[in-house]
């Protein structure tokens, strides 16, 4: 028997390292394919953020101020970021080094989130574990560790976020179910640190305490409440909201905004059932349930009340803005358009789901059958979980992450329950015969033992023909072996093309790095674009070092990163009305475009576009949200009608092309000289001033730029860049009027002959000599 044992974890151990294994490794095709380089947009905020880290410490980074962010504002990094992404790969930056591992801390960012992968799927076979079986657990943490949902935020590279919150998430869970089978205060506070870690890496944190909470009003409700319960729920409570007050990102909130009061509502609600229980072992159960109903309406009211007085008053937050838009898909369109602007805020097409979770879901619906077949207080957290999963995953793109982790527990449950069912000869389950009543009971004289016999023999016949009907698969388990091998072989082309499908998507989809990607050449060779990291070089080696660089708030974050020069705006998106005047300035003709842009010291703008070369993601096909934004800031100046046709249509083309658009700077950076030195061939033939993202061609091609200077444009046409020209330059020596003729008239000035401007040569500027010499 221990033998047997023995071999049997083995077996465990073997497959979960496995699988884990496989995640890691099948995270790194961007890598292979391309270099160790950090991904998308926020991971390279990111990856500065956790060098600064490391080079200046805990104490001196919670108080850095990063003054080349949002100029002229600047950003106190400390507290507006959740450091625990930075603290971890800080902290195995330096486990490394101490061992003798001498490790860049660029590599240790990149192989972050595929370390972490290995970690979700071990929390995800602990969790799988702990609510059914180790069988189950063990195909669980194998489709965690490849499936799609998730390995798009965990490849390698991809150092955000979600990439370690994702097993803050599962360990939590797991150590929160674990407490409520044990009641032990030990899980309950192994929770509450669960939490606090989670807590300090992501903000999706509110999700870990609302499911919890959810999930002990639902026992509550369904009558399954227990001291145990009370016990890790208020262990939790209490110290995993001190813990996350601790954050300073996060500061009071847990206490003070909306989203938290349904924890401390079921907080409240719980010692009212607790209160009772006592109360029952006290005056009975009659007395105490009318009286333990009159105190839960009376303190409800008074609860509700009190919430509204306090929102009221200010002393708690209102919901945000976020939060409507998660229960409204097109309030954020409405109100914030901000959030509705970003892509993966946007509501989720049901092609996602096929790509993102395979046929996982099929597997899934089997196993919620079989968990209502055993429903406890732990079973019923993965209904919860689900459900709540997967109207989130559906709201928003972003959040197909949350779902792929309870899809794979509740898949992993499906599929091996349907393998021992259909295939193994396991007896079907013991249903109880239900117990009889003294009425029900046949009466039994002296002497008629017989006739009892026979009773007893019809019952046992009754209890046979009832598990037969119950045992749906007793059919299968008595049918001949080729049978079960079709069915076995099902299962199996299932699991193979389920990797196939994964390590297909994960290649494709997932690990190109949005700076640089391979392309069909016009003979379908394959050619690398690297334009960006060509301008943000170019940046970095002919701007000077206190250059101010505009964009669009997409770029912020990989021009401080690439560049490490001063940005208007980025990712952060703190400040709506600072990205509102940077989409004003875009939105208005070119004067006034220079006059706001000087305002603000700008000396640089780089501009995004896809004409050239078909990349339809381009500051053109985004500049509808830009006049979005700069319009609920700046109504008087910017109208989005002004850009749309008579048609109903917004394009660059001849045909639809109005005048407000044609002269906005937008217009005028992107198709600078590109009606006249670009010739594209089209159905019609070969074509100046053919876009080929918008499929037209564009109605406005001689044009030449009088206040900004094109000093730079990549390769391949996808990024370009423009000087804002000087007051010297454009008006010479005359540009302060008014402060010249009170210089000459307070000192004796000698007067010379003016110069012109040197022209520009690879980016460094050299201003006009002065036209007055004191």
């Amino acid at each position: 028997m221990g033998e047997s044992n023995a071999v049997g974890s083995l077996i465990v151990l073997v497959v979960l390292i496995g699988s884990c294994l496989i995640g890691f490794f099948s995270r790194l095709f961007a890598v292979i394919r391309y270099e160790s380089i950090i991904h998308e947009m926020d991971p390279w905020f990111n990856y500065r953020a956790t060098k600064k880290y490391v080079e200046m410490g805990a104490q001196n980074f919670i108080n850095w101020f990063d003054s080349t962010a949002w100029y002229p504002l600047g950003r106190a990094v400390g507290p507006t970021v959740y450091p625990g992404l930075m603290y971890t790969a800080g902290t195995i930056h330096a486990i490394l080094n101490g061992l003798g591992f001498t490790t860049d801390i660029q590599d240790v960012c990149v192989f972050t989130s595929p370390i972490f992968s290995m970690f979700s799927s071990t929390a995800t076979f602990l969790l799988t574990q702990e609510v059914w079986n180790t069988k189950a657990g063990l195909v669980a943490a194998v489709f965690m560790s490849i499936i799609p949902g998730y390995t798009q935020r965990s490849v390698a590279g991809s150092f955000d976020n979600e990439g370690v919150a994702i097993f803050a998430l599962q360990i939590s869970f797991y150590c929160w179910l674990r407490a409520v089978r044990t009641g032990a205060v030990f899980w309950g506070v192994a929770t509450a640190f669960c939490y606090w870690y989670m807590t300090s890496a992501w903000g999706g944190y509110v999700l870990i305490i609302n499911m919890i909470a959810l999930h002990t009003f639902v026992i509550l409700l369904t009558g399954r409440y227990s001291e145990k319960v009370y016990s890790a729920y208020t262990s939790f409570y209490c110290i995993g909201q001190m813990m996350a007050m601790c954050i300073h990102f996060v500061n009071t909130q847990p206490v003070t905004t909306s989203e938290h009061m349904s924890a401390f509502g079921v907080f409240g609600l719980i010692q009212l059932f607790a209160f009772h229980s006592r109360l029952t072992k006290t005056v009975g159960a009659e007395g105490s349930r009318r009286f333990f109903q009159f105190v839960v309406v009376v303190i409800l009211a008074l609860g509700t009340v009190g919430l509204v007085l306090a929102v009221r008053l200010g002393y708690v937050a209102p919901f945000t803005g976020r939060f409507y838009s998660m229960y409204d898909t097109g309030y954020a369109r409405k109100h914030i358009p901000i959030i509705s602007s970003v892509s993966e805020h946007q509501p989720t097409g049901w092609e996602r789901y096929p790509m993102d979770v395979h046929l996982l879901p099929v597997f899934a619906f089997a196993g919620i059958w079989y968990i209502f077949q055993n429903l406890n207080a732990q079973n019923l957290f993965l209904i919860v979980n689900g459900v709540c999963s997967c109207y989130f995953s559906g709201i928003m793109t972003r959040l197909m992450l949350t779902v792929a982790p309870i899809i794979s527990v509740l898949a992993g449950i499906g599929f091996s329950v349907s393998i021992e069912r259909l295939l193994l000869k396991l007896p079907p389950p013991e249903i109880p015969a239900p117990e009889l009543t003294e009425k029900e009971k046949p009466a039994v004289e002296d002497g008629d033992e017989e006739d009892d016999d026979e009773i007893k023999e019809e019952k046992v016949e009754e209890k046979e023909e009832e598990k037969a009907a119950t045992d749906r698969f007793g059919f299968l388990r008595n049918h001949p072996l080729p049978l079960k091998l079709l069915i076995l072989a099902t299962f199996g082309g299932f699991g193979s093309h389920y990797v196939h499908h994964s390590s297909m998507f994960t290649s494709l989809a997932y690990s190109s790095p949005s700076i640089m990607k391979y392309v069909k050449g016009p003979r379908g060779n394959q050619l690398l674009m690297d334009d960006w990291r060509e301008s943000y070089y170019w940046l970095r080696q002919n701007t000077k070092e206190d250059a101010v660089i505009a964009s669009w708030w997409d770029y912020g974050y990989q021009i401080a990163g690439f560049s490490n020069r001063t940005t208007v705006v980025d990712n952060n998106t703190w400040n709506n009305t600072h990205i509102a005047q940077v989409g004003r300035i875009l939105a208005s003709p070119e004067a006034k475009a220079w006059r706001l842009a000087k305002e603000l010291d700008i000396d640089y703008f780089l501009i995004f576009f896809g004409g050239i070369n078909g990349h339809s993601g381009d500051d053109i096909n985004k500049f509808m949200w830009m006049i979005r934004i700069a319009q609920g800031v700046f109504p008087e100046d910017v109208k989005e009608k002004d850009f749309i046709s008579n048609r109903g249509r917004y394009s660059p083309g001849k045909d639809d092309l109005t005048p407000t658009f044609r002269d906005s700077l937008m217009y005028k950076l992107s198709y600078h000289e590109f009606g006249t030195k670009h010739k594209i061939r089209n159905q019609k033939g070969e074509v100046y001033g053919y876009d080929q993202v918008r499929r037209v061609e564009i109605g406005h091609k001689n044009f030449n730029l009088k206040y900004f200077e094109e000093v730079y444009t990549t390769s391949k046409g996808l990024v370009r860049l423009y000087r804002l020209k000087t007051r010297e330059e454009l008006f010479g020596g005359f540009a302060d009027t008014k402060k010249a003729i009170k210089t000459r008239r307070s000192k004796k000035i000698k007067k010379i002959k003016a110069t012109t401007p040197e022209k520009l040569v690879q980016g460094k500027r050299t201003r006009a000599k002065a036209q007055f010499q004191l």
